[in-house]
């Protein structure tokens, strides 16, 4: 587990019990495969750290796992709660929308239920359980939607599946019920307020960040190899998984030795279209099957010596609310390849090159350029170091917590 800050005194003392919905994932889950992502990331590293400060947070999630207990602690002052809905087992975020009665039900008969002074939810199912809640309880809604339909159904990658019309709904009645949404960008704050209309005193950009005493620049960037590209993420259309393979066909152009790693799990729809049977076959297809290799999805333990072991890292997304990845990558050093889309423009800056659309031709060429130009290379490593110092998990907490505080606050000033 990531080291966390000594406890030091709350500073918004009035908060010292919070909720964190998480119904479709759970902060235990492996990132990178299945459902887990950034949004696990964010849950697990934002509640040990609040936890760290003195507040106690609970951590409520579906019980899709029948060989854990119904509470694992995460860290002292931490509890993940599982919560029965529906079959202990994986479920499709379709199939858990039809879980989402029961879920908010057996909630509500949990002995912690009622206890917290703020609900904070993530992601859209987590949000629908979260509105009624609030509604019940009185307990003070702050949403974190980490991606949007709309923005999903607006960048849809070829042959990719729209975001049904049950979720676009959802997210709209959430988002203008909400005491706060938490934004991670200024782009997706501004798509909220000209899609739903939310005012700007109901949105606060709290940035995801970056553990810095893992994501540590390396030594020194590798040699006396193959040049290695790295793409990290579930291997889903919308991540761009093909474009990373179809990019390395190009690289091979001007560099005939570079290699791609690929690392991470099937997640949605992807199997069938971008899964790692998919992904091999066209990388034959390409004439670079000998030069990809494919990996499960690891721990952010193990994924650091992926980043140490890259030359390039490569986020062709079609879509990102926040390129984690990209930040993991700028911190370890690593110059990034990206698609110039609105979560990973956020995050980008001159640690890598932002490309615009997903011509696997632009990105190569944009890898090339890192691979040929040594002094390009070394340029955007030191700028994406000093990017990743600016974007820690503490100066998340910190805006979390005012966040917080001022829903209680204003809550309490309605209340008199």
């Amino acid at each position: 587990m990531s080291r966390v800050a000594a406890p030091v005194a709350n500073p918004d003392a009035e908060v010292s019990r919070v909720a964190l919905l998480s119904v479709h994932t759970s902060p235990l889950a492996q990132p990178g495969t299945g459902d887990g992502g950034g949004l696990n990331v964010y849950v697990r590293e934002t509640a040990t750290r609040m936890a760290a400060r003195g507040v106690h947070v609970d951590v409520f999630t579906r019980w899709a796992d029948p060989d854990l207990p119904a509470t694992v602690p995460l860290a002292d002052g931490v509890d993940v709660h599982h919560i029965d809905a529906g079959p202990r087992r994986p479920l499709a975020k379709e199939e858990i929308a039809n879980q989402l009665c029961g879920f908010l039900l057996a909630l509500q008969r949990h002995p912690a239920a009622g206890s917290h002074d703020v609900l904070h939810a993530h992601y859209w199912l987590s949000g629908w359980v979260g509105r009624r809640l609030r509604e019940r309880w009185g307990t003070p809604l702050v949403q974190t939607f980490h991606t949007l339909g709309v923005l999903k159904n607006a960048t849809l990658a070829p042959g990719d599946v729209p975001e049904p019309p049950l979720r676009l709904a959802a997210e709209q009645r959430v988002a203008r019920d909400a005491d706060r949404l938490l934004v991670l960008t200024c782009g997706e704050a501004r798509l909220l307020h000209q899609r739903y209309g939310i005012s700007g005193t109901n949105l606060t950009v709290v940035p995801a960040g970056v553990d810095l005493d893992r994501f540590v620049p390396r030594p020194a960037a590798p040699s006396g190899r193959p040049p290695e590209l790295l793409f990290v993420g579930r291997l889903q259309p919308l991540k761009g998984p093909d474009v990373a393979v179809r990019t390395l066909a190009e690289v091979r152009r001007s560099v005939p030795d570079a290699r791609l790693r690929i690392v991470g799990g099937t997640s949605g729809n992807g199997e069938g279209t971008t899964g790692p049977s998919q992904l091999r076959a066209l990388a034959r297809e390409l004439g670079v099957a000998d030069a990809v290799e494919i990996e499960p999805a690891i721990d952010q333990a193990e994924l650091v010596w992926r980043y140490h072991d890259a030359d390039v890292v490569l986020v062709p997304s079609r879509s990102e609310t926040f390129g984690l990845v990209a930040l993991e990558a700028q911190a370890c050093g690593v110059p990034v390849v990206a698609a110039a889309v609105p979560g990973l423009e956020a995050v980008v800056g001159d640690g890598g090159t932002l490309v615009p659309g997903h011509d696997p031709a632009d990105h190569a060429a944009a890898v090339v350029r890192y691979l040929d130009d040594p002094a390009s290379a070394s340029a955007a490593s030191r700028a994406g170091v000093a990017s990743g110092r600016r974007s820690s998990w503490e100066r998340t907490v910190d805006r979390l917590l005012t966040a917080y505080g001022e829903v209680v606050a204003a809550g309490e000033a309605v209340a008199v």
